[in-house]
């Protein structure tokens, strides 16, 4: 279990968490018919590998990111929103303490964690 630095208030501890396959994440998932929101929190440094999906948006909360999007690359940090177009490989690194609000113009990008 990843202890939270509870930047997120209970509601958002209330929703489903997502089954992320990066170490030391914890997130918590909207989800809607045709796009899903994450509430996400690293406890840990994570390289991202180059991959590519739908539309994603992100706000940053806390902390930083470096991240390579279609070969550019730029630091966001808190305040900062960032964009990824659809189909756009991308790539990043982000830092122990990093949270933020992210926007997948996808239904399923993420599964909810199987309670066992």
């Amino acid at each position: 279990m990843i202890k939270h630095s509870n930047i997120f208030p209970e509601p958002i501890l209330r929703l489903p968490e997502a089954d992320i396959p990066l170490k030391g994440v914890a997130a918590y998932m909207s989800q809607s018919s045709n796009h899903q929101v994450l509430f996400m929190e690293f406890a840990e440094d994570v390289e991202l590998p180059e991959h590519s999906h739908a539309e994603q948006v992100g706000i940053v909360i806390k902390g930083k990111i470096d991240m390579t999007i279609d070969g550019t690359t730029k630091t966001y940090q808190t305040g900062d929103v960032y964009f990824i177009p659809e189909n756009v490989p991308h790539h990043g690194y982000i830092y122990a303490g990093y949270a933020d609000v992210t926007f997948f113009n996808e239904k399923d990008r993420y599964l909810p964690k199987s309670i066992v």
